[in-house]
């Protein structure tokens, strides 16, 4: 799949119409989730620090969990939920219906008609709709600071400003570009081994919407572990 990247022909074309469909198609998705997770998560926070009196502290914490785990995890579980099993059940179905091998039969390489467009629309669209993501979900932490916690809309993003630096975002932007490869590759290789027609199409789409999810959490936390030990300083 990687070295698919390299060498032509390029299915520019395919690439266009993948990313639409992953990035543009999934905003809607990625935004809802964004504004109601800030809320929810700046509620819970403003209540536990009120008990400190720390509420000014609320943009810092909202800025951290959110550009450092929230944004990140939650675009990839969400795109996985929506992209994953649309790409493994588009394959699936391909093969089921012998297309990829009339691909073959036509000298056209499956691997990089059907998946190199996949995945080099998903390491562009999984870290923009992170970004995405990031920007409604501290928009909606400040909905909560200003309106129900009563903490000033300037506190909240002078606070904000003060973690949103290097190694926050270098470990914000790392994350989803690691998930768009587990998602490329677990759906991908989901669709092309599914067996059995369409019942075994339905399973390999729930695997592979289950095991990218699953793999999304575990790479997640050893990246983390990672980068705290070689970028400690800059976070």
């Amino acid at each position: 799949m990687v070295r698919g990247l390299f060498g032509r022909p390029f299915y520019w074309a395919e690439t266009k119409e993948q990313m639409y469909l992953i990035g543009v198609k999934s905003l809607f998705l990625i935004s809802l989730t964004g504004i109601f997770a800030g809320m929810g998560f700046a509620l819970a926070f403003a209540v536990e620090l009120a008990d400190f009196g720390a509420k000014n502290y609320l943009g810092r914490i909202m800025s951290i969990s959110i550009v450092r785990e929230l944004g990140p995890v939650l675009s990839g579980l969400m795109i996985a939920a929506r992209v994953a099993a649309g790409i493994t059940a588009e394959i699936g179905a391909m093969k089921s219906s012998d297309q990829l091998d009339a691909m073959i039969a036509f000298g056209i390489d499956p691997i990089k008609k059907v998946v190199v467009p996949r995945l080099i629309s998903l390491m562009v669209m999984v870290p923009a709709l992170t970004v995405v993501m990031d920007i409604i979900a501290i928009i909606g932490g400040w909905f909560v600071a200003s309106f129900v916690s009563n903490v000033s809309s300037n506190l909240y993003w002078s606070t904000v400003r003060e973690k949103l630096i290097f190694g926050n975002m270098l470990l914000g932007l790392m994350k989803p570009a690691a998930f768009s490869l587990i998602i490329a590759s677990v759906s991908c290789y989901k669709g092309f081994t599914s067996e059995g027609g369409t019942k075994g199409v339905g399973r390999a789409t729930t695997e592979s919407v289950v095991l990218s999810s699953i793999t999304i959490l575990i790479v997640n936390f050893f990246i983390t572990k990672i980068i705290f030990a070689t970028l400690k300083g800059y976070l």
